[in-house]
């Protein structure tokens, strides 16, 4: 599991680590110069390979060829630790052209120091169109260094103008002789948001006549021209924790963490340590199994809440309530996940007409005829029954009556998975299931159904993010489960799951852990039936939504390409055994 941080935090921490004495601005400086230099060096070993030829006065830069780098610096300290790179590739022979963006009078102290120390190397030009024109040979490798975490606001257009000139340079002609073009990004590349994981977009240059902007307009003008504009990088060099926005969009490129003597276990008050503190956000990645923390790693929860073997209803009676003939296989699909996940029992409850169906698919699953509300009022009397999924293709009609029925106020609160037509069939009146939610309950939308619960929310995460932070789906649905006042899990590639009192995760299905074949009919419904088996095993709403994430991926990629959704819960058994269960 990776702690997460955002700009603010980030900067906060080495502040802390500044003002404590332990470390100077100079020195955070210089280790992230050296730490972003190391990785250009490991991604690529030729670049550090190539020979150079000394001469009589140290290295020949003459004809440097293949080691000639571009440096562009920005006003802060992002270009501080641009100048440190340049350094630093000087002194390995390399030739390397510098370029600024604003006034060096204006720089920070610790930037300017650096600013200072390369310019008794080598000079520092303006960053203009003209002057990125002026390189005279293409380079093997371009440093951006203009804007990091900080960065709140769109990079301005004449900006975007130089980058596109920049890549008309990446773009050049080849020689046989030459290094191939490499661009490396310090902390992010400029232009993206780190909390959001959006680029922040120019102010839009289209007049329409009217106060609302033509957004599909200036969607069609920002992929077809500015977003041409901007750098994107091949190696990103992330310091010491990785940053929201990472986990929430897939870069281009790859991305390296770079320790700079901030500490394994950050002390200062402005981390997130355990226990979670309501605005602790963490990544659910458990790749590195190697340093396993109690807590975050699936194993220890799934041990935690291990299989009884005096009896089945020790580990749980989950009833997961299906849709009318022709429209069983949604929650039989849910229910496997279940039932495979290790809830001792599992009951589909059906309508009276759909029996047939449901039994002539079902072996090990139970079966119950739940024909309408009172059906399910009465077999809730079931104290043994203590988790509940509502929603795959139940219908919008009989879906609202239902969960109406299960949230009863009169019967006991068990934990309850809401999903699918479970939630659209409140789209006129949202508030109404709010009303009636409890703390036990999860909720499990994707983007339309997001969208029809919280309208307005949805409406703000979709909005064009022009200035940074940006609203983020991290923000979307931690303002969700406030207002729902119960677990939220926001599904997609980058699943955010979020608790009332601001706890979050991200469950993020990008990089290595893609697993793209996860975009087929019935996955979702499989997920909703692995939450809801946790719950029956005991597991606490948010522990089950971000476990069951997790082996959803997990079970994703153990199969591979090919996968349909009832493929997901057959690979738990193979999953939990790679976890030592």
């Amino acid at each position: 599991m990776t702690e997460l941080l955002t700009a603010a935090q980030m900067r906060a921490i080495e502040q802390a680590a500044i003002a404590s004495g332990e470390v100077t601005g100079l020195e955070l400086m210089e280790r992230a110069g050296r730490g972003v230099v190391e990785a250009i060096f490991e991604e690529w070993p030729e670049l550090a390979d190539t020979p150079v030829r000394e001469g009589a006065e140290g290295p020949d830069r003459s004809d440097s060829g293949n080691r000639r780098a571009v440096v562009l610096c920005g006003p802060g300290n992002n270009g501080g630790d641009g100048f440190v790179v340049a350094r630093l590739l000087h002194e390995r022979g390399w030739h390397v052209d510098v370029f600024l963006y604003g006034d060096p009078d204006k720089l920070p102290a610790d930037a300017r120091t650096n600013y200072e120390q390369w310019r008794e190397l080598g000079e520092v030009s303006q960053l203009t169109v003209s002057a990125i024109e002026g390189v005279q040979m293409r380079p093997a490798l371009l440093v951006d260094a203009m804007f990091g975490t900080g960065l709140s606001r769109a990079i301005p257009l004449e900006l975007a103008h130089v980058y596109h000139q920049v890549k008309k340079m990446e773009l050049g002609p080849r020689h046989p002789w030459l290094m191939p073009f490499h661009t490396v990004a310090i902390d992010c590349a400029s232009g993206f948001d780190c909390d959001s994981g959006k680029f922040l977009l120019p102010e839009p240059p289209i007049e329409t006549g009217d106060e609302e902007i033509d957004l599909q307009a200036y969607w069609n003008w920002w992929e077809n021209d500015a977003s041409k504009r901007l750098i994107h990088p091949d190696l990103t060099v992330v310091f010491h924790r990785k940053k929201v926005g990472f986990c929430l969009t897939e870069t281009k490129g790859a991305t390296k963490i770079v320790d700079i003597g901030l500490g394994e276990e950050d002390h200062h008050a402005a981390h997130l340590i355990r226990p979670r503190l309501p605005d602790r956000l963490i990544q659910l990645d458990f790749e590195n199994t190697s340093k396993r923390p109690s807590r975050t790693w699936p194993g220890n929860d799934l041990k935690k809440h291990s299989l009884k073997s005096a009896h089945k209803y020790e580990n749980g009676h989950a009833l997961v309530l299906s849709g009318a003939g022709g429209q069983t296989g949604a929650a039989r699909l849910a229910a496997r996940g279940a039932l495979r996940i290790g809830a001792g029992l599992v009951t589909l409850g059906v309508p009276p007409a759909a029996q047939r169906e449901a039994a002539a698919q079902l072996t090990a699953i139970m079966l119950k005829r739940v024909g309408d509300a009172e059906a399910l009022t009465e077999a809730l009397q079931d104290k043994r029954v203590n988790a509940l999924c509502l929603g795959p293709a139940l219908g919008l009609e009989r879906a609202k009556a239902l969960v109406c029925a299960a949230l009863d106020a009169g019967l006991e609160a068990r934990p309850t998975v809401l999903d699918a037509d479970g939630l659209s069939a409140f789209e006129d009146d949202p508030g109404a299931l709010f009303e009636m939610l409890h703390e036990n309950c999860v909720l499990t939308p994707h983007g339309g159904e997001f969208a029809r619960l919280f309208p307005d929310i949805s409406e703000k995460l979709n909005a064009l993010p022009t200035q940074g932070p940006a609203y983020s789906k991290v923000d979307a649905t931690r303002e969700a489960a406030r207002r729902a006042g119960c677990v939220v899990l926001f599904k997609g590639a980058d699943t955010v799951i979020a608790d009332p009192e601001g706890c979050c995760s991200i469950n993020s299905a990008y990089y290595e852990r893609a697993a793209p074949w996860l975009a087929t009919a019935g996955s979702g419904d499989v997920l909703a039936g692995f939450i809801t088996g946790l719950l029956a095993r005991g597991f606490a709403p948010m522990q089950a939504a971000e476990t069951a994430a997790w082996l959803h991926v997990e079970c994703a990629r153990k199969f591979g390409p090919g996968l349909i959704a009832e493929d997901l819960p057959e690979q738990l058994p193979a999953v939990f055994r790679d976890l030592g269960l």
